[in-house]
């Protein structure tokens, strides 16, 4: 009996989702308890080549709407699990990650995990991946301070995920999600024993990248509560004003154990908040040019200049 339907979106990332898959084949639940799908996003290798990858340990199925969101939904489509477990194609789960969600899903409807974000080579961090390390995917804080779960790790039982609905596309997909399971009577729990880690960004145009997308997916989100606009206002200068008081919590931090590292984890620091407040007067300006519809809230919107940079690439 298949009591658990794990979800992966992808697309154009074969290392990592092979990685992926072989540590799903080492969990400790029983491989027969649990199918696993590959809701792919219209690789540009082609479905063949994530059939090869799979190599029957998955599904592979195809999502015509480009989006990690609309891939999760079309991957819950084909489910036929009790519970839905949405893992990313980058994302290593421990070997107890499946069975530990599982009994969390035993006393709430939805939960989640630690995300531990690892270096490269740990004997050769970059600032980046420094910085990463301390401020990337902090799941608890998340969920204590924002009241949310990341999508990424992210356990839900296959009733609750069909009275809630699924992600949507263009906003910050899990903050929104998490946010209408809450209104419609859903606690959100942590479960300190469903671990996944996820690679640290190694240099400055991967965390732009990152960064990028996020600030216009949360703009996108914001805008649409009340007194959006100055709400995001608001939150820009709090930006601006954060690493300050977050230079101690890249002292108190145990992964860093260099002083190298965690002067270059400050460095980042400022260069990215600096970014990003200059990024969300410029993702609000274009937005309110081109007037995205609730339907489709990225259809107009320009590139930004680093995802101009990287569709050139």
């Amino acid at each position: 009996m298949i009591e658990a339907s794990v979800i992966i979106p992808h697309y154009d990332d074969l290392q990592q989702l092979s990685l992926c898959l072989e540590l799903l084949d080492h969990q400790t639940l029983e491989r027969s308890r649990f199918e696993v799908i590959i809701s792919d996003n219209g690789s540009k290798c082609g479905l063949h080549a994530v059939e090869q990858v799979a190599a029957g340990r998955a599904r592979v199925i195809l999502a015509h709407t480009k989006g990690a969101g609309p891939a999760r939904n079309e991957g819950a489509k084909f489910a036929t699990g009790k519970a839905l477990a949405f893992i990313d194609s980058d994302c290593r789960p421990t070997p107890d990650w499946l069975r530990q969600g599982l009994i969390g899903l035993e006393e709430f409807p939805i939960v989640g995990g630690p995300v531990l974000v690892v270096p490269k080579d740990p004997d050769h961090v970059t600032p980046e991946e420094a910085f990463d390390m301390v401020f990337g995917f902090n799941a608890l804080e998340f969920l204590q301070k924002r009241g949310f779960i990341g999508s990424g790790n992210l356990f839900v039982r296959r009733e609750v995920f069909d009275q809630v609905g699924g992600f949507r596309s263009g906003v910050s997909e899990d903050l929104e999600w998490s946010h209408r399971a809450v209104s419609l009577g859903f606690p959100l729990n942590h479960v300190a024993g469903a671990v996944v880690s996820h690679p640290a960004r190694r240099d400055w145009n991967e965390l732009a990248r990152t960064y990028d997308r996020r600030t216009q997916e949360a703009y996108l989100l914001t805008r649409e509560r009340r007194a959006g606009k100055l709400r995001w206002i608001m939150q820009s200068w709090m930006v601006l004003a954060s690493p300050v008081p977050h230079i101690a919590k890249v002292f108190a931090s145990p992964r860093l154990t260099s002083w190298r590292d965690r002067w270059g984890a400050i460095r980042v620091l400022f260069r990215l908040r600096i970014f990003r407040f200059i990024h969300a007067y410029r993702v609000m300006a274009a937005v309110e040019r081109t007037k995205p519809s609730a339907d489709n809230p990225q259809a107009a919107l320009p590139l930004s200049p680093v995802r101009a940079e990287r569709s050139r690439e």
